[in-house]
Order: C-alpha cells, then sequence, then structure tokens
C-alpha cells in the first residue's frame, strides 16, 4: 500500500512539474507578442506620441508613435490610420509602406501604424490564428510583422459589460465591442482604455487639423461590405470621383455610404465630431473569414483556401476568388486608393492639396510584392 501511495504522489508530482513546464513556455509565447513591432521610418518622418494630443493615456498601453512628415510646400493633412483591426494585416502593412517609402512634397501626412496598439498584444487562440508572419524583403531579409486581435487585450480591459452602451448616442452593442476600437469614437476621456484611446484620436484630429482622413480594414470575402470605400457625407463627392477611376482601371470596388444611425465607427463619428472627410476602405482576408480551412501564416500570406474556392463556386462570396487573396494584392488595392485620393483631393479643395512620391501603384505592388518597397531592417 505504502508503495503504491509513493508511486501515485511521484506521478502527481511529475505532472505538476510537466504541467508548470508547459505553462512556462505558453506564457514566454504569450508575452513574446508585447514587444513593439519594429519599424523603419524615413528620416523625413518626425515621431510623436498619441498622449501628445491627450495626456490621459500617457503611460498607459494606449499610447504610442505617431509619424508626421512635412512638405516644403503648404498644402492640406492627410492621416493613415492603420491597425484599427490588427487581425487585418494589410491595415498595418499599408501603414509601414507609407512609412519608409513616402515622400511629402506638398501639405503633411500623418502615419499611425498600430492605432489599436493593446490589439498587437495577443491574438484569437480560438480562431487558430498565427501570432505573426514573415515578409522577405528585396534583399532577402524577413521582416516579422505581428498578426493580433480586434479587440484590445483583456488584460488591460477587463471585465467587458454585457451590454455596452456607446457613450455619446446611447446605442446598445455586444459588451465585447467596448474593446473594439471602431465602435468607440468618439470616444470619452473618462472611460476606458479603448474608449480614452478613441478619445486621443479625436484629438490628434482635431488638433493637426487633418482635412482627409483614412481608416484601413479587411473583411472576410463572404462579407456584403469588402472591397469597399465607405464614406461620410463629407467625403462622398471625392469618393465617388476615386470610385469611377479605381473602376477604370479594372480593379472592382464597392461606394457605401456610412450608415446615420450605426454609432461608434470611424467613418461616421470622424464625419460628425471633426471637421475631417473621413474615408474607411475594406479589402478582402481570408484568414479572418469564417469559412476558411485551415488556419496559419501561409493563409495569412498567400489567401490561397480550397474552402473559399468552394464558397465562390457556390456563390458566397463577394469578392472575385481565383484560388488565392494574396497580402501584396490587399496593399497593393490600399495602396493605389489611397495615391488616387491625394491626387483628387485638390479638385475639392485646392488648398487642401497633399502631394506624395516614392509610393508604388498598384500594379507595382502587386507584381513585385510588398516586400519588395519594405526597408531591410535593423538599420
Amino acid at each position: 500500500m505504502r508503495s503504491s501511495f509513493k508511486g501515485t504522489k511521484l506521478t502527481a508530482l511529475l505532472l505538476l512539474g510537466l504541467s508548470c513546464l508547459v505553462c512556462y513556455f505558453a506564457a514566454q509565447s504569450f508575452m513574446s507578442m508585447w514587444e513593439p513591432e519594429k519599424i523603419y521610418p524615413l528620416e523625413e518622418f518626425q515621431e510623436a506620441r498619441l498622449s501628445d494630443y491627450f495626456e490621459g493615456i500617457k503611460g498607459t498601453p494606449a499610447d504610442q508613435p505617431v509619424f508626421i512628415q512635412e512638405g516644403e510646400e503648404e498644402g492640406g493633412t492627410v492621416l493613415l490610420l492603420c491597425g484599427t483591426h490588427p487581425n487585418e494585416p494589410s491595415s498595418n502593412l499599408t501603414g509601414v509602406l507609407f512609412l519608409e517609402n513616402a515622400k511629402v512634397e506638398k501639405g503633411r501626412m500623418i502615419v499611425v501604424p498600430t492605432a489599436n496598439v493593446m490589439g498587437f498584444t495577443h491574438n484569437g487562440p480560438q480562431e487558430g490564428h498565427p501570432q505573426g508572419y514573415t515578409i522577405e524583403t528585396a534583399d532577402g531579409t524577413e521582416r516579422f510583422f505581428p498578426y493580433g486581435n480586434r479587440l484590445s487585450n483583456p488584460i488591460y480591459q477587463w471585465p467587458d459589460p454585457d451590454i455596452y452602451i456607446h457613450p455619446s448616442s446611447g446605442q446598445n452593442l455586444s459588451g465585447k465591442e467596448r474593446s473594439n476600437l471602431n465602435r468607440c469614437y468618439p470616444g470619452s476621456p473618462d472611460g476606458s482604455i479603448t474608449e480614452k484611446m478613441a478619445f486621443a484620436i479625436m484629438e490628434l484630429i482635431r488638433k493637426e487639423k487633418v482635412d482627409l482622413a483614412f481608416d484601413l480594414h479587411e473583411a472576410s470575402p463572404e462579407y456584403p461590405v469588402v472591397n469597399a470605400i465607405v464614406a461620410h457625407e463629407k467625403s462622398m463627392e471625392l469618393a465617388a470621383m476615386v470610385t469611377m477611376e479605381i473602376e477604370f482601371a479594372g480593379i472592382p470596388i464597392r461606394l457605401e455610404p456610412s450608415p446615420k444611425n450605426l454609432h461608434g465607427l470611424s467613418h461616421r463619428e470622424w464625419g460628425d465630431y471633426t471637421d475631417t472627410m473621413p474615408i474607411l476602405m475594406e479589402t478582402g482576408n481570408p484568414s479572418q473569414g469564417r469559412l476558411r480551412g485551415k488556419t496559419d501564416e501561409d493563409l495569412v500570406i498567400t489567401g490561397e483556401d480550397k474552402c473559399y474556392s468552394k464558397a465562390m463556386e457556390l456563390g458566397k462570396l463577394y469578392i472575385p476568388y481565383d484560388g488565392d487573396q494574396p497580402i501584396s494584392l490587399r496593399v497593393a488595392r490600399h495602396t493605389e486608393a489611397i495615391n488616387l485620393f491625394l491626387a483628387n483631393l485638390e479638385f475639392i479643395d485646392e488648398t487642401k492639396t497633399v502631394t506624395v512620391s516614392g509610393i508604388p501603384d498598384f500594379d507595382e505592388v502587386l507584381n513585385n510584392g510588398v516586400g519588395y518597397y519594405l526597408r531591410p531592417g535593423e538599420i
């Protein structure tokens, strides 16, 4: 009996030790996502902090870098807000491409590459998403980018309520949306940390007198608002001009009006609470869709998925899908649209012109790959 008890005790201790070891390595893997994303902006960009616009987030996980470049000629100001949803990687990657290539000749460009910086510190384990993906640059260097979560990390904001009552409108949403940056605008200086971050972004737009503001996104191929531009009524004339040019170039895209009764989103609240012209853009990302099959880094980069090929055959998708949807295509759509918006801005108001060189067009990004336009790193 005593021998049996000793054996059981030893087994228990071994299992406990093994559990501790597994927990240790799992914690190391989880905490590796807390490292800030490595970006190598051109020296023309000056770095500020989001807390410069609202001190209420200073020293908190919501604070993050804001990059500003001013041209030699006076003009308008454009904002690229990237990484609102960190599981939509072409958004963040487009921001990085602009930071590492854009030369502003007239006006100013502001780039926020990791808008919900807290979402980049974790991913969705129940989704099976990878923690990141690797892009090869022109010289063969590999750049690693995090693949985060749509929501702020719960270690910074917990618990969320069962029902989220949007502060300024009283609109009722699912409780988890209090951790969704793109449901929290115009934000609140006294709210949750995500609401404070939204308020800081609104303050940036107001204090920098941003004329044209982009919020870059991706959507599931089966989601109706995908490969689309969503425009506030302030932005609709400009968005219509750009949509026609994109379609004329053979790139399918939809133009959607911002719903007036759907609150908390950038394309609505930026326009209602500031003087900017808001634009939200969506590309098709199979790695975040509900119909996807195997979920791994390859899916993030290539968009190749047999399940989506079958869904296309059944007419269940809202984008053209020929077996893949590579990240270079998705970044190319964003860069091309931004280029065209800037080119047409002067026709709305020539005093708001922003001229930027160094950004590749659609065919260049698609044919060369996005990695061709990224700096090798560790510069």
